[in-house]
């Protein structure tokens, strides 16, 4: 049985659920190298079907999320996708125009669908799937929130508390379900007009951002504020939780009319604290209220919002949670995952889905086509090296700044040790160098440690429990160590883990191999791309992005590359 699960609009992409497992999954940015591209995911099906070695007849069934009217139009009309996708990512210029694209997106979006939305989403998909040899697999539409929710699937739980907050999918913010281990059941659902994620994007724009894109800056920024009292934090009160639902004062632009109104008279850093103080406070309120009504130990977070990380934090560490799974590809672009996962529950009740362990979900290449790839290009100087590994600890241990591309590509927002840059954990005066010379981005965003799973109960005072191998979830160091690693620590002494097993994988190894070198297995791990790109997929991006940015050293593969000349 193999499901091709689909998502063709923000952060569109692909996945294949074969005999209840997650095979492979891709994002079209990958191909396309615009970041968080949006339409019909056509490549990435073709690569999804590539690196299984499969042709389109091989597909039994399709599964694809949402049918809502913003949702169909796009479908009907991709170039009303294209103007808000320049918009949101301020490709085009501000204006009257800008400003009525914004506004339609935020009304059009909480209309949710219905047969006839359903009718010409299915005509429009499987046009296209038909261009692409994909004739005879059924083809099922899953509710956006069904899809988010069916992260649970994953989860390896047998009994859990699943909740999924976002922007606006389907004319819902949000949902609750219990999981069995077997089945979700809807306890709860949240409309479009009270989205606590819709309250943080008017927040993103607000203090210069971009929405569905910037908001880990915002929650960053936050860290840098005087703390404001909740009896003086005015965004408390436009929000109120009850149960299981959330309600909001204002709705669309009065919403985003009082939220101006505060930052006008509010500076920025305090905002964003207010902002984050907000969510937290309703997120955390809403979560209990869901432990207490089924009784659950264990709870499964999907859904944009649940990329901010502090909030996650707290979540984890509530009395009575024993584990907490956020699903890594939280945000739209983890939909196709969910639209396949629930098909499969559907149409294979019996063949139980098998527990993510792993996002090198992507593509992969071999040392051939990485050679060529690096003789292609006059001006590198390449040497072969039998340990890779072993070559990045020495290097890291001296202070080297290094590319480190291994293995397939990750799934999902986060580099894990597939397509990384990586340095060391404890030079903290790399921080500036990373954020401005190299990644080009804010001053005050921190970078995020990879450690051995065996140094996290040493250095982090939360590093008890389940171990975090996909970086979702914050945790604070001890503050023995907050001085050294504050390169990957942010001002309250916060960090981003991803935790890993030791093993034989080229990343396992090189953090054994930098335990020994310098006593710590723990290095500054930050996605391998430029500015405003996507991740790297290929080693032509690869040795592009080593060419155009001030990186020193690219292990990839077997090959340590370096520049002839020094760049200026």
């Amino acid at each position: 049985m193999v499901i091709l699960g689909l998502w063709d609009g923000h952060d569109a992409g692909a996945a294949l659920i074969e005999e209840g497992r997650l095979t492979v999954a891709i994002n079209e940015e990958r191909l396309t190298r615009r970041k968080l591209e949006i339409g019909f995911p056509a490549g990435s099906i073709r690569e999804c079907l590539h690196i299984r070695g499969m042709v389109p007849g091989d597909i039994d069934h399709v599964a694809i999320s949402t049918h809502d009217w913003a949702k169909t139009l796009g479908r009907w009309l991709p170039s009303s996708m294209e103007t808000h996708y320049r918009v949101r990512r301020r490709l085009a210029p501000p204006g009257w125009r800008s400003s009525l694209t914004k506004r339609l997106k935020y009304r059009l979006t909480t209309w949710p669908g219905n047969a006839f939305t359903l009718a010409l989403s299915r005509h429009a998909v499987t046009r296209r799937l038909q261009t692409m040899g994909i004739h005879a697999a059924p083809l099922a539409f899953v509710d956006h929130h069904t899809a988010h929710a069916s992260a649970a699937f994953l989860s390896g739980f047998a009994h859990a508390v699943v909740i999924t907050l976002d922007g606006v999918g389907d004319g819902l913010s949000g949902s609750i379900h219990h999981y069995d281990g077997e089945r979700l059941h809807p306890l709860a659902r949240i409309p479009a007009c009270h989205s606590l994620g819709i309250f943080f994007e008017h927040v993103t724009n607000l203090l210069n951002m971009r929405e569905l894109e910037d908001e880990g800056k915002v929650m960053a920024l936050a860290d840098h504020a005087l703390p404001v009292p909740d009896a003086c934090n005015p965004l408390l009160a436009l929000f109120q939780v009850s149960g299981l639902t959330i309600t909001c004062r204002l709705h669309g632009q009065a919403l985003y009319r009082q939220l101006a109104r505060t930052l006008w008279t509010t500076p920025s850093e305090q905002f964003a604290f207010m902002a984050q103080r907000t969510l937290e406070h309703h997120v955390l309120h809403l979560v209990q209220n869901a432990i207490a009504r089924t009784g659950a130990h264990h709870v499964v977070l999907a859904g944009g919002l649940f990329a901010n990380i502090k909030i996650n934090g707290l979540i984890r560490t509530l009395p009575g949670v024993e584990a907490c799974h956020v699903f890594p590809h939280m945000g739209d672009g983890g939909l196709a995952v969910g639209a396949a996962l629930h098909q499969h529950r559907l149409v294979a009740p019996s063949v139980p889905c098998q527990p993510l362990d792993h996002l090198q979900l992507g593509s992969s290449y071999d040392e051939a086509t990485i050679l060529a790839a690096i003789q292609a290009v006059p001006d590198l100087r390449q040497r072969r090296v039998d340990d890779p590994a072993a070559e990045a600890a020495r290097l890291l241990a001296e202070g080297t700044i290094l590319g480190w591309f291994q293995g397939a590509m990750e799934y999902g927002p986060r580099a894990l040790g597939g397509r990384s840059i990586l340095a060391p954990a404890d030079r903290p005066s790399l921080r500036r160098e990373l954020n401005v010379t190299l990644k080009k981005r804010t001053w005050y965003q921190p970078f995020c440690p990879s450690l051995l799973e065996t140094e996290a109960e040493r250095l982090l005072v939360d590093g008890q429990g389940p171990p975090d191998r996909f970086m979702t979830s914050a945790y604070h160091f001890r503050e023995a160590y907050r001085e050294r690693l504050a390169s990957v620590s942010g001002q309250d002494g916060s960090c981003r883990p991803q935790m890993v097993a030791p093993g034989q994988d080229p990343f396992a190894r090189l953090l054994l191999a930098l335990h020994k070198r310098t006593g710590l297995g723990i290095l500054l791990n930050t996605s391998f791309n430029a500015h405003g790109e996507p991740l790297v997929r290929t080693p032509a991006d690869a040795i592009r992005t080593f060419q155009t940015t001030s990186l020193p050293c690219l292990i990839m593969g077997h090959h340590v590359i370096t520049r002839c000349h020094t760049p200026a």
